[in-house]
C-alpha cells in the first residue's frame, strides 16, 4: 500500500466530546474510513500516514459513514496522534 491508497482509506478524523474522552481513557483514535475498507487494510493506512503502531481495530457503521476506532498501545501515542491530527 503507498500513500495515496492510504489516503484514500482514512477520510477524516472523527472529532466528539465522547472520541475525545476515548483518547485519553482507551488509547483509541476514530476515524471516517472507505465504506468498504477492511480492519488489516485500516491499520495498515494508520501506521503508513501517522508511523504508529495499531494495536487493534473496530468498526462501525453509521449515517456518517463508516467508523474505524483504532487503539494504540498507550495513551501518550493515542495523544501524540490525536495532537499530530488536529484533535486535541
Amino acid at each position: 500500500m503507498n500513500v495515496d491508497q492510504a489516503n484514500r482509506i482514512i477520510v477524516k478524523p472523527y472529532i466528539t466530546e465522547k472520541t475525545f474522552a476515548m483518547v485519553e481513557n482507551e488509547s483509541k483514535v476514530c476515524f471516517i474510513v472507505e465504506i468498504s475498507a477492511t480492519k488489516p487494510q485500516i491499520a495498515e493506512a494508520v501506521k503508513i500516514l501517522f508511523n504508529e503502531n495499531v494495536t487493534n481495530v473496530n468498526t462501525a457503521r453509521t449515517i456518517y459513514g463508516k467508523k474505524a476506532f483504532v487503539k494504540f498501545e498507550n495513551s501518550a501515542k493515542a495523544r501524540d496522534l490525536a495532537t499530530k491530527i488536529g484533535m486535541l
